[in-house]
């Protein structure tokens, strides 16, 4: 995806932080004067996540022989060197750069790499964005880094140590998108249940939730973005269960459904610890659907490790999975550990997203008959409160919240009547 001011191009890869950031960095080269520039605002997930992103590098100095080419996000915080050796690029920017205007300014003295210490950074980003452009919903960064180390995770080392915003900067800002007409905002970060552990009071994300939805009574509709297995607070739980505001959708950090496994992940949670969470999730929550990602072949893996991940997306009913073949990522201790060949681990993966596809069916046959409330993402597609997406007939605006009636569905998407719009409050 892209992000475009008249003179700065953005390339996204990755997450919706990624995302999120991208308009940062727009917003900031714009203000800096960057012009006929292309900024690649990169992921370092996965060695495929790199790899496309040095394969889009070549491809637009191609295409655009004359232009800036600035390449940021976590793949170049974690390896600059890489990047400043390809002779397209023409600068590279730490991810805490990359949030500041004076980074796009020329300046020959720091020369083409201007990547500092992710550790060292100690505060969120302080430039809060109004919304993304052409998005029917808005995101809001509450938390950055991760002081978790999971043996096949690099993005700590992208990221750095964990650090929350100030819960009354969160505030005003997602008061600031509903009054811009902003129907549904997003809380997002690298691990979002970290939330508060740095801040005076320690205080939870459940408390933060609670204190928006209670500050901004004017805000439809609240959603978390992806969290972490190990832990959902008290007072997370009690808003699943009082705040219809609060969307019935989690999308969880899995990775693995095998106790031995999640051990040598480095995980916080056991096959069964995640399962109670869900358990309890849905006890107070009947509605709500998960989601989860998941890694096939992870070093080590037997048939009967893989097994016990399998058969967790129908134990734990999930409905929408991201599934990944497990990739070796350099300086990690995962990366040292006896590798599953690349053929098992990717039929493996093939295996899960087979069930993935199962689980989403099973989860849409749940939906026919029902009407829905749909936040329309584009004209002719709406997601529901738990982020099942619909396809209706008609039209509708973006960032409306319109009652659909689920006729059927394909698979893939739920099918509805034509739209009845759903005044604001």
């Amino acid at each position: 995806m892209s992000a475009q001011s008249p003179d700065v191009d953005v390339v996204t890869f990755g997450c919706r932080l990624n995302a999120y950031e991208s308009e940062i960095i727009r917003t900031q080269a714009g203000a800096a004067g960057l012009t006929d520039a292309v900024v690649f605002n990169t992921c370092a997930v996965t060695g495929e996540a790199v790899r496309q992103a040095r394969q889009a590098i070549r491809r637009v100095r191609r295409e655009r022989p004359g232009a800036k080419l600035i390449v940021t996000g976590c793949a170049a915080q974690i390896d600059p060197a890489a990047f400043a050796a390809m002779a397209e690029v023409d600068l590279v920017l730490g991810n805490s750069e990359k949030a500041e205007a004076r980074s796009y300014l020329p300046q020959p003295e720091l020369g083409r790499v201007r990547v500092n210490d992710i550790m060292s950074v100690r505060e969120t980003a302080g430039h809060l964005v109004d919304g993304l452009k052409d998005r029917a919903r808005a995101y809001v960064e509450v938390q950055n880094g991760c002081d978790h180390r999971c043996t096949f995770c690099i993005i700590p080392y992208g990221r750095g140590n964990s650090r929350s915003a100030p819960a009354g900067e969160v505030v005003a800002q997602v008061k600031r998108l509903a009054a811009q007409g902003f129907r549904e905002v997003v809380l997002t970060g690298v691990d979002a249940t970290s939330w508060g552990a740095d801040l005076p009071g320690t205080p939870t994300l459940g408390q933060l939730v609670a204190r928006i939805l209670k500050l901004v009574p004017e805000l439809a509709r609240l959603r978390l973005s992806s969290i972490d297995a190990a832990e959902i607070d008290a007072d997370l739980l009690r808003c699943f269960a009082e705040e219809p505001r609060l969307m019935p959708y989690l999308h969880l950090s899995l990775q693995a459904g095998d106790d031995l496994i999640l051990k040598r992940m480095k995980r916080r949670h056991s096959r069964a610890e995640a399962l109670r969470l869900i358990e309890r999730v849905r006890a107070v929550r009947p509605d709500v659907a998960f989601g989860a990602d998941l890694i096939a072949g992870f070093p080590t893996e037997t048939e009967a490790a893989f097994e016990n991940t399998l058969s967790l997306v129908a134990e734990a009913g999930l409905s929408f999975l991201h599934v990944f073949p497990f990739s070796p990522r350099p300086g990690t201790p995962a990366a040292r550990m006896p590798q599953v060949p690349k053929a098992d681990a990717k039929a493996r993966a093939a295996r899960l997203r087979a069930a993935g596809e199962v689980a989403l069916a099973r989860h849409l046959d749940r939906q026919v008959g029902r009407t829905a409330l749909g936040l329309v993402e584009r004209d002719g597609v709406g997601r529901a409160e738990d982020f099942t997406e619909i396809a209706f007939e008609g039209h509708a605006m973006a960032g409306e919240i319109v009652a659909l009636e689920v006729t059927g569905h394909d698979g893939r998407r739920a099918l509805a009547r034509a739209p009845v719009l759903v005044a604001a409050e």
